[in-house]
């Protein structure tokens, strides 16, 4: 069986400098000694299944990701148990999702199982990096791939490089205080037959002008909307959900969003907070109505960064509309406090999602 070779970094970030930085990580600005990596080509397939020490890549100018964005990537955590074990949150969820990605944007699949044993064989290697003690710390991963063929022709890459790289992380926001959102009428995320349903950078750097636009207008992320009926997409980097009077949890149907495996697991859970689970378009005007008459009671936002975040108001050209209270919801923070209990063991996982790695 194919397996990823390990080669331990020569100079390692010493023990002391380590734990300074998982004392207070933030989100992706400290990165662990080692990285995952693997090559393809036509007649060779997947080879040179590493995991080694990070170190910075060297590429011609004419590399197909450099002119033609064919790149793809993927977000996953693992959590550190109170037993000192660790463990990754439905890595196989992931595997898939790399899977379609790599079809939208002409790459090789690279097989699920191998998804997992290079994320598995990194976290083994830098295990010391996944933070323990109080607070939401993990370790954050990043799996990507990219066209890296030297050729300026316009056709999929013929030579394409997988890695993954691993970052300590604290909580990409905090649950007690939640966002504002920037309804913008100037950007839109994706469209159909395009690439909204793939995790590839072009979607994110898109995406960064609206940021800058709810930025100026004093919020922390982006609304969406679908061109013509205006319906609710994504927030930035998070799926939307909305919780109704009546019980029900309101998602935006897939075909244009991320298929993600937070919104996945909420959908799962629903059920046992009393949630009728319901997957349908919500346009902006129905939502602005149904928080104002109290239909809508709270709203949020789900991402592997983000885990569950309230969104307190959304914004948008000469209103600002509060949800619910304007505080966090209560339903919210208990989906919320149900996720991140299964993911550090504070909670049973009867669904099989954790999967051991030490």
């Amino acid at each position: 069986m194919t397996t990823f070779t390990h080669t331990p970094a020569p100079d390692p970030v010493p023990a002391e400098a380590r734990q300074r930085a998982l004392r207070d990580p933030g989100f992706g600005k400290v990165f662990t000694d080692h990285m995952a990596s693997a090559r393809w080509a036509p007649e060779a397939g997947w080879h040179d299944l590493r995991v080694r020490a990070l170190e910075n890549y060297s590429l011609h100018p004419a590399s197909a990701v450099l002119h033609y964005a064919q790149e793809i990537f993927e977000g996953l955590k693992a959590f550190r148990h109170a037993d000192d074990s660790i463990w990754l949150f439905r890595p196989e969820f992931n595997a898939r999702r790399f899977v379609a990605s790599a079809e939208r944007l002409a790459l090789p699949a690279l097989p699920p199982e191998l998804f997992v044993q290079s994320v598995v064989a990194l976290v083994t290697a830098d295990q010391a990096w996944v933070p323990t003690g109080p607070g939401e710390r993990s370790l954050y991963l990043r799996p990507y791939m990219f066209g890296s063929e030297a050729f300026l022709g316009v056709r999929p890459s013929a030579q394409v490089d997988y890695g993954v790289i691993a970052s300590p992380a604290g909580a990409y926001f905090t649950a007690d205080s939640g966002v504002a959102l920037w309804v913008s009428e100037t950007y839109a995320r994706a469209g159909r037959g395009g690439t909204g349903a793939a995790k590839c950078g072009g979607n994110y750097a898109s995406s960064l002008a609206a940021q800058v636009e709810a930025q100026r207008n004093g919020c922390h992320q982006v609304l969406y909307l679908s061109e013509g009926d205006r319906a609710l997409e994504e927030s930035g980097t998070m799926n939307l959900f909305l919780v109704t009077a009546d019980r029900h949890l309101v998602t935006p149907t897939l075909g244009t969003i991320l298929d993600g495996a937070t919104r996945n697991s909420v959908l799962e859970l629903a059920a046992e907070h009393d949630l009728e689970p319901v997957e349908r378009s919500v346009t902006i005007d129905e939502l602005r109505t149904q928080c104002a008459d109290g239909t809508v009671t709270e709203m949020f936002a789900a991402g592997t960064a983000a885990v569950i975040t309230p969104i307190l108001e959304f914004r948008g050209r000469g209103y600002t509309q509060a949800v619910g209270g304007g505080t966090p919801g209560a339903t919210t923070l208990a989906i919320r406090e149900h996720i991140v209990g299964i993911q550090f063991g504070t909670r049973p996982d009867t669904r099989g999602w954790l999967h051991r790695v030490v």
